[in-house]
Formats: structure tokens, C-alpha cells, sequence
């Protein structure tokens, strides 16, 4: 809310719900401190971290149809993606220069995966349930070689590990289990199981030939794909499954509402049974309610489903709607500058006659240089000025107020043009006069070489953006006055404040370090004390420790462990140590 414009991206509320719904699936430790033992209800928290990618992901398919963009039905959206999005990558430079027919048989698995596979998140077949999290996976990595998303694909990935299950991560960590050999005629659910895995396969393959045409050409040597439906049939067909997926997503949270409720039961010790359950009813009555409140959200992709919802979501949706702890989704709904990307180019001078072009760090200008890579961090100065080149500058009042700083010379706005202040072209003074231009970038085609440097970009100047104004221009005054935007004296804060101490001695650390650079060294630090924490709570004896067996027997994996319960165990391992001495000797 404070950050406006500057922080209201879809990915800032995805950030919020993720966190929200971290404090539930979080362990809740108030009787053993430092305990990471699996709880009874733990699946049912997690089953929201899956319901927010199933929401993410299908509103995200969907509406890219339902706009009506004529690239997104044409199947060409990727053709003009890569050179137009935000902030590409060197990647993006090279995933243009594939055939049309590539791209558009890429646009098709995008609404594979965005549309279909999603509904595979509620899979019975664990197989499957892999297979959905590997398609998303495959998505968001073309994603971030091809395009600077900040942290929103790695978030992705994160929410789609509620996908997985012990065993399959066991693998990963190198912590197989011996399975015995599968025995002979196979029982009668395992070869259910494949029946369906292979059933959903072919299905798969066919719908996704039968709505798109696919057919290779043997002559051309291409896959030849166009949208087989209509507007219409598609609306029709989203207003008949809107509901029923909203059935399948309750049918589901309420499996695992019952399987937590028998772990509960299995729970040994009566106390521990009692707060288990305890545990049980508090975190199912809010998983319920955040599933319910985010039916609203969710239901936006067909407003007649939306009306169908009983009024006292709808109440419940808005009591809670201004924390933003459920947001409505829809990723990448149209696509921008299919006649070349627009781009803002603002120049200084001291004498009006010879203008410096300002040089960002992140944004596209010096047609030479390459794009760079800043994932994970989003630089909100250069996102904006895309935004602002979609329309002329009253449209963007904050670009007023930019001008009138970089004028003035504020240390801190030159900062987010460049973190390396020689860089910019007019430290040592402000520019007496700023204008901006209006130009049309488009990739250079891998068949086009110049005697100079390597251009990636080609560009062509369209008109003037913003007219050269310089301070106490009666223009500039007038559109500050006009956007609110006029210098108001600060407020005092007491000289001991803590707070603005704090910040102020953060910023100072951080400055000499860009955006990637600081949040890189913050995950590198993380993730050693992760490892480093790992390895010291493993047995000095070079086995892994033995892992908590979840729910087979309801016991509370050490969950107050008392001495007696560790007594009885070291019995049992003793008596089973003589009897294995004694086999030996015999």
C-alpha cells in the first residue's frame, strides 16, 4: 500500500498470500522447542499451499483467452514476448530468433501446462501428481532463462513442492528405501493406478490435438498448430467447470481433513491424542475458511460462477479482502508491443543544444549493450518506465516528480538510474534541462552484423515523450501542482528515533552493492546456515538419522519425549541384539 504503483504487481499479492499461508503450514512449537517432528495436520496446511498454485496457474491460462488478445488465439504471443517483456534476458535475445512454428507450438504447451496439467495437482496417482510438478518446473526455468521475473518463478517453484511426497525428495537427498521386489501378477491397485496414469497421458495428447490442430508437415518440416474453438465455446466450457473444479478442490481438502483426523487417532498417550486433536480442529477450521474465502477471487475468471457462490463467502471474502490474504491471479493477460517495444529515453544538457542520454542499469537504451540477468531482484524504477512508455507521461504522474529530482541532483534517485555513480553522466552537476524521447526497440535478427560493436537492439526514434523543462519551469511547476507532487517540508522525528537510525545505517552498508548482488549474498548466508545446521544434527557415525515414519503408527516423534519412551526403545533394540547373537550362534 505504501510502495502505490512502484509495489502493486500480482506477484507482490502472490508474496503476501505465500506468507500468510506460511504462519499456518509453519510447525507450531509451544511445548518442544526446536522440534521438527511431522504433526497430524500438517497435510492439511500444505494442501493450501497447492490450492494457491492451482489458482496461480489455471486463472493464469485462462485468461489469457478470455482477453480476447488476438496474439494469444493467433498463437504468436512469443513471437512478440521475448523482445517486448520488461526486462529480458541475453536468453530471451536467443529464444527469439526460434521458427514461428516453434513458437507457436510453444504458446500450445503454455496452455497445456497453465490449463490442464493443474487440475493433476488433486491427482489419487502420485505419478501424476510428479508429472504436474515437473511441467510447472520446466515452465518457470524457460521462464527465468528468458525473462528477469524477479523472485516470482522461484516462489513458483517453491509452491509447487507441495507436489511432492518424503519419498520422492528422499531420493533426491539420497535417502532411497529398499523396496521389495514388485510381485507377480500385480495387485489390484497398482493396476488401477496405471490404467488411469496412462488413460490421463492420452487424454492429454489428444485434447491437446484436437484444440489445436496439431499436425506436422512433412513437406515444410514443421508442427502446424491453430486454435480449433471459439470465443464462445471456450466461455461455455469455463462456465460449466468453473464450479465442478471448485467441488474437486473440496472434495479434496476434505480427504485430507479426514486422513489428519484418523492420524490424530492413532496418536499414542491420551494427552498427546488430546492436543493433537486439539491442533487438528484449529488448523482445519482455518484451512476451511482461507479455501472458502478464496473461492471469491478464484471465481472471477467467470462472473456467473462468482454469483452462484453462497452471499456469506462473499461477506467473508470482504471482511478479510483489505489484508490481501487471497488475491485474485492472471499472469501475462495481453501481450504489449506487437509494433516494437515501446521505450523512454531521457536526455540532459547544460546548454539546450547537446543532449546526454541517461544510461539505467537494467532497462534497454545503448542498442549494444546486453541484456543483463537481475533475477531475483526487480528493479522497480526501470519496471516502471516500461509502464510508462504504454502511454504519454500524464498518465504516469511519478515520472513528473522523477524529472524534477534528477534536476535537483538527489543522490538517492541517481541511485536507482546507477548504483556505480560514475556511470551517470552528470554527477558532478545536475543537468540544467531534461527532456525525454518516445522510441520503438526491436532484437536485431541473428542474420544482421554491423563492422562495430555486436547490437543487440535496433531502434527508431517515434516523437517526444516529455518536453525540456529545467527547475522553475512554469510547466514543470504546473504539472507538480496539477499531481500533488510539490516539495512539502518533512516531518520531525526525534534526533534519537531508532527506526530511521536503523534504516538509514542499512542503506549506508548496502551501497555499494547492487540489487542481485545483495539479495544473492542474503540466500548464499541462508542456505549455509541451513547446510551447516544440517550437518550438525547428523550422527557422528556417518548414518543418516533415522526419519520419522509419519502416520503408520499416530506416534508423536518425540514430541515431549520423556526418558521412559526412550528407555523402552533402547530395550527393545537390546532383546533385538540378543536374539540376532543368538541366531548367530546357533
Amino acid at each position: 500500500q505504501v510502495g502505490q504503483v512502484f509495489l502493486y504487481f500480482q506477484w507482490d499479492s502472490l508474496l503476501l498470500e505465500a506468507g500468510f499461508l506460511a504462519v499456518l503450514v509453519a510447525p507450531l512449537r509451544l511445548l518442544r522447542a526446536g522440534s521438527a517432528a511431522w504433526r497430524s495436520h500438517d497435510g492439511v496446511t500444505f494442501w493450501l499451499v497447492r490450492w494457491l498454485l492451482f489458482r496461480l496457474m489455471f486463472a493464469s491460462g485462462v485468461v489469457k483467452l478470455t482477453s480476447r488478445c488476438p496474439t494469444w488465439w493467433g498463437l504468436t504471443a512469443l513471437t512478440y514476448h521475448y523482445e517486448t517483456q520488461c526486462i529480458p534476458t541475453p536468453g530471451a535475445w536467443f529464444a527469439h530468433q526460434l521458427p514461428v512454428w516453434f513458437q507457436k507450438f510453444s504458446v500450445v504447451a503454455t496452455y497445456i501446462i497453465e490449463i490442464a496439467v493443474p487440475v493433476l495437482f488433486f491427482a489419487p496417482v502420485r505419478r501424476l501428481r510428479l508429472f504436474a510438478f515437473y511441467c510447472q518446473v520446466l515452465l518457470q526455468l524457460l521462464i527465468i532463462l528468458t525473462g528477469n521475473y524477479n523472485f516470482f518463478n522461484v516462489l513458483t517453484i517453491v509452491l509447487a513442492s507441495s507436489l511432492l511426497d518424503e519419498e520422492h525428495v528422499g531420493r533426491w537427498l539420497g535417502r532411497t528405501r529398499k523396496r521389495h521386489s514388485s510381485a507377480w501378477p500385480p495387485s489390484l491397485r497398482s493396476l488401477f493406478s496405471t490404467l488411469l496414469e496412462l488413460s490421463t497421458y492420452g487424454l492429454l495428447l489428444y485434447g491437446s490435438i484436437r484444440c489445436f490442430s496439431l499436425e506436422i508437415n512433412w513437406e515444410k518440416k514443421l508442427l502446424d498448430s491453430k486454435v480449433a474453438f471459439t470465443y464462445h465455446e471456450f466461455t461455455t466450457w469455463l462456465r460449466t467447470v468453473t464450479l465442478p473444479l471448485v467441488g474437486l478442490g473440496f472434495l479434496s481438502l476434505s480427504w485430507e481433513i479426514l486422513v489428519a483426523m484418523y492420524r490424530c487417532a492413532c496418536v499414542r498417550g491420551c494427552f498427546w491424542k488430546l492436543w493433537a486433536a486439539l491442533q487438528w480442529a484449529v488448523f482445519a477450521t482455518a484451512t476451511l475458511g482461507m479455501f472458502a474465502v478464496s473461492l471469491v477471487p478464484f471465481t472471477y475468471i467467470d462472473y456467473e460462477s462468482n454469483g452462484k457462490l453462497w452471499p456469506g463467502i462473499h461477506q467473508m471474502f470482504n471482511a478479510v479482502e483489505r489484508f490481501q490474504v487471497v488475491n485474485s491471479y492472471g499472469l501475462f493477460r495481453r501481450m504489449t508491443g506487437v509494433g516494437g517495444r515501446p521505450e523512454v529515453v531521457l536526455e540532459g544538457s547544460y546548454d539546450r543544444q547537446s543532449w546526454t542520454e541517461i544510461e539505467f542499469m537494467y532497462k534497454p537504451g545503448n542498442v549494444s549493450r546486453a541484456p543483463p540477468v537481475v533475477v531475483p531482484h526487480q528493479p522497480r524504477l526501470d519496471w516502471q518506465m516500461w509502464f510508462a512508455a504504454l502511454g504519454p507521461h500524464t498518465s504516469s504522474p511519478w515520472f513528473t516528480s522523477f524529472v524534477h529530482r534528477l534536476l535537483q541532483g538527489q543522490r538517492d534517485v541517481i541511485r536507482l538510474v546507477q548504483v556505480d555513480e560514475s556511470l551517470y553522466p552528470f554527477i558532478s552537476r545536475p543537468p540544467l534541462f531534461i527532456r525525454a524521447h518516445l522510441y520503438k526497440y526491436w532484437f536485431t535478427g541473428s542474420t544482421e552484423g554491423s563492422p562495430g560493436p555486436v547490437q543487440w537492439w535496433r531502434r527508431q526514434h517515434i516523437q517526444e515523450f516529455f518536453p525540456p523543462v529545467s527547475l522553475g519551469d512554469p510547466a514543470l511547476e504546473s504539472l507538480l501542482s496539477q499531481h500533488g507532487l510539490k516539495d512539502k517540508p518533512l516531518l520531525s522525528r526525534p534526533a534519537d528515533a531508532v527506526l530511521p537510525w536503523l534504516l538509514r545505517s542499512l542503506r549506508q552498508l548496502s551501497r555499494p552493492c547492487s540489487g542481485p548482488v545483495l539479495l544473492w549474498s542474503l540466500y548464499l548466508v541462508a542456505t549455509t546456515a541451513c547446510v551447516l545446521r544440517a550437518l550438525r544434527r547428523r550422527p557422528r557415525g556417518g548414518s543418516p538419522a533415522a526419519r520419522h515414519k509419519g502416520p503408520r503408527r499416530g506416534e508423536p516423534a518425540d514430541r515431549g519425549g520423556g526418558e521412559k519412551n526412550g528407555q523402552v526403545r533402547r530395550k527393545e533394540e537390546e532383546r533385538g541384539e540378543g536374539r540376532a547373537r543368538g541366531a548367530s550362534n546357533g
